[in-house]
């Protein structure tokens, strides 16, 4: 479903700031497959994830979605291919507009628009049924404005936005970083379902070692743009964090120094 081909971007290309942020990426993802990709601060999760979005164009390499090369494409190009959810829960949803509204802007993604009623009855049948599958109580407050939800509340919200027409890819994109434990573990929870119901094939950049070991069927590590670990399988349902630890240190040859992974 993914073809990461041999990618390379760096930033700041011939001043004091350059920076290699991805030395030759690749990497395969079979459709159904849940990756979680985990690394230290500047390590190219999140580069690597842009990369696949359009966020930014690569230097070099492929990128390939479900036998499309986007590599060229710009960012609004891909959306069709992809879904996403963001760090920031006030990214992915518009504030002002009502949760049932926003719903139905990610129903008409890709459709001209006409002059026609914006939610028909059966629409709202079907957001009420979504909403409730998340049990926030959201399906009755469906003409409340985005604006007025915790984080959690909107992500849960951004999560079904971005699947409800499936994605060939879903990108999560540290979406619970910004959340207390409890809210993150329930928004963490609720995409696990999505991903499985839907049989979507997926991949999270985390800074919690727990949670990349704990969700998807499939963990990757990166280290200074590479990608140094790649465990699925048996392998990945006995991991432990001391272990992904030693294997980090037996690959690299470097300790594991991000204090945000290891405390989270």
């Amino acid at each position: 479903m993914l073809e990461i081909k041999n990618i390379h971007k760096t930033f700041n290309i011939g001043t004091i700031n350059e920076k290699k942020a991805l030395n030759g990426v690749t990497l395969y993802l079979n459709e159904g497959d849940f990756v979680t990709v985990i690394g230290g601060n500047g390590a190219g999760k999140s580069t690597m994830l842009n990369a696949v979005a359009g966020v930014w164009p690569i230097d070099s390499g492929s990128i390939i979605i479900d036998g499309n090369d986007v590599t060229g494409l710009p960012e609004h190009k891909r959306a069709p291919y992809l879904g996403r959810v963001f760090q920031d829960p006030m990214n992915g949803t518009t504030a002002t507009m009502e949760i049932q509204e926003n719903l139905a802007l990610a129903a008409r993604r890709g459709q001209r628009r006409t002059l026609r009623w914006g939610i028909t009855k059966s629409e709202k049948a079907r957001y009420r049924t979504l909403l409730k599958s998340l049990d926030l109580g959201l399906e009755d407050r469906m003409s409340s404005k985005v604006g007025l939800l915790s984080g959690g509340q909107r992500q849960a919200v951004t999560l079904l936005m971005a699947t409800l027409k499936k994605p060939k890819l879903l990108l999560l994109d540290e979406h619970t970083a910004a959340l207390d434990p409890k809210t993150a573990a329930k928004v963490l929870e609720l995409s696990d379902k999505v991903i499985a119901e839907n049989n979507l094939t997926a991949m999270m950049v985390t800074h919690n070692m727990r949670d990349a070991i704990v969700h998807g069927n499939r963990l990757v590590m990166m280290n200074e743009g590479q990608i140094i670990l790649d465990i699925k399988g048996e392998e990945k349902k006995k991991l432990s964090v001391e272990d992904l630890l030693q294997k980090f240190e037996e690959v690299s040859g470097e300790e594991f120094t991000s204090d945000k992974a290891l405390l989270g």
